[in-house]
């Protein structure tokens, strides 16, 4: 079954509110009606899984697979940033791919392509190899991660939509949660290659379990190949830049310049097309806009915290590596807790104030282990950490949620897309932010001013929020 045109959001006389909720979900599936559809969805988690928990062992593992391939740990990096460049740099296209070819079709593409590379990682004798294949397993993933929701949104009914959200968010959290207690009791035991070996058997259960999720025709629109060089160029120079700022300030300013330059090449050349590469058509939708900054805003102030409370524990705390893992897991906790309880209430209320009440307590916990005498009693740090996990529960269930529910079906993919674009970029931006300030301020006092920050953050990220109005209120996909 082909899907309609996509509505011209902001050019015709059709509101962004009205096109948002006049379209129907495409074989929307009573869940509990259906157990295919049971299937189908365990697949789009578990693929999510697999990407994040790909992330959090990878990052933890760094030390050690420094020392088995003897390289230098400012070398080993790389293998993050591969990653993390790859995810940038293939997000949008695989999200255009998916609206065009189906999204079944470029979903399980992704999902081989990052087994294979996988495979890779856990057979890789040297660096430029490992390096090589995170970059494979970042464009894999990026097709995961864009079009994870599109995907439920087509299984689901309308009514489930906030609660597939928050499903979403849950694997998400949990995984997260879970990542470096699982790469640390594997490196227990095994060498590090087994980090990536241990995921093989469950991507292949979801490589066959995607043949359940439904099988819509694409567009057909072909792809602009330019569009899509364009686009990598932009993210490629700008994730380099972030890496070398420091160490190369003049080689970070021109990638920076390079990486501007394209991309006004791109907006330029995707301006006037139906269904841009960047999606210019809804970024002209009010809520979609906000919700697209606000994003980029809280994760930003999100990962300045979460990258500055294991240095605040260590350096100004003065505890062991051991406790600061276990003082750093309630936060995703809280998360998990929340998401199931937020996607429920986002259906009912409006996600603008969910969004600024998220961001308001995501700052205040931030803030408060900032300023907070924790040398004198640690107790409060799980308390607050765990208003942290409040507060960015809320945000981001409904945050993604209005974010959805302003794009078109037929723009589900493009929508994925952006919002994990949004997501990626406040993550580079909030790691660049806590490297400035340890390069400008001493060891001792770098991270609380990073917490400041990042609570800073989420407060223009609850503010924003407000401004998407009375309007985002309980729609229907």
């Amino acid at each position: 079954m082909k899907l309609g045109p996509a509505p011209k959001v902001g050019r015709l006389s059709i509101r962004p509110e009205q096109a948002a909720s006049s379209v129907q979900p495409v074989n929307a599936l009573p869940v509990r009606a259906k157990p295919r559809s049971l299937t189908a969805i365990g697949s789009v988690l578990v693929a999510m899984v697999l990407v994040v928990l790909n992330t959090a062992i990878a990052n933890m593992a760094l030390p050690t697979i420094a020392q088995s391939l003897q390289v230098p740990p400012a070398l080993s990096i790389w293998i993050i940033t591969a990653n993390q460049a790859a995810l940038l740099m293939a997000l949008l296209p695989c999200a255009a791919l998916g609206e065009s070819l189906g999204y079944r079709r470029v979903f399980r593409w992704g999902v081989a392509l990052f087994l294979v590379a996988t495979l890779m990682c856990a057979l890789a004798p040297t660096l430029p190899w490992l390096i090589a294949a995170r970059l494979l397993q970042g464009l894999g993933g990026a097709a995961v991660m864009a079009l994870a929701i599109a995907l439920l949104r087509q299984v689901v009914s309308s009514q489930q939509l906030g609660a597939a959200i928050g499903w979403n968010a849950l694997a998400i959290a949990l995984s997260s949660a879970a990542g470096p207690a699982m790469g640390a009791a594997i490196l227990s035991v095994a060498d590090w290659r087994w980090l990536f070996a241990v995921l093989l058997p469950l991507g292949l259960w979801v490589l066959l379990a995607t043949r359940a999720l439904p099988a819509v025709d694409g567009s057909a629109r072909k792809a602009d190949l330019l569009s899509i060089a364009l686009n990598a160029g932009t993210f490629a120079s700008l994730v380099i830049a972030a890496g070398v700022i420091i160490e190369h300030t003049a080689l970070a300013a021109a990638l920076l310049v390079i990486s501007t330059t394209q991309l006004m090449l791109l907006i330029t050349r995707e301006r006037q097309k139906e269904a841009p590469l960047i999606p210019l058509d809804l970024l002209r939708v009010h809520s979609f806009r906000i919700s697209v900054i606000a994003s980029v805003l809280c994760f930003a102030g999100q990962t300045a915290g979460l990258v500055a409370l294991p240095f605040y524990l260590q350096h100004s705390l003065g505890q062991e590596v051991l406790m600061t893992g276990l003082y750093m897991i309630p936060w995703p906790l809280t998360v998990a807790l929340i998401a199931p309880l937020a996607s429920r209430f986002s259906n009912r209320f409006s996600t603008a104030w969910f969004c600024s009440i998220g961001g308001m307590c995501l700052a205040t916990g931030l803030a408060g282990v900032a300023l907070w005498p924790l040398q004198e009693n640690l107790m409060m740090f799980v308390p607050l950490t765990m208003l942290c996990g409040l507060g960015f529960g809320l945000f981001n269930v409904a945050n993604n949620r209005n974010m959805f529910l302003a794009a078109p079906l037929s723009r589900s993919g493009v929508a994925g897309g952006m919002q994990g674009t949004a997501r990626l970029l406040g993550q580079t931006a909030g790691a660049v932010l806590m490297t400035l300030l340890f390069n400008l301020f001493p060891a001792d006092s770098a991270p609380q001013l990073a917490l400041g920050a990042g609570a800073l953050l989420n407060v223009f990220a609850a503010l924003i929020s407000t401004l998407q109005g009375r309007k985002a209120v309980c729609r229907h996909a």
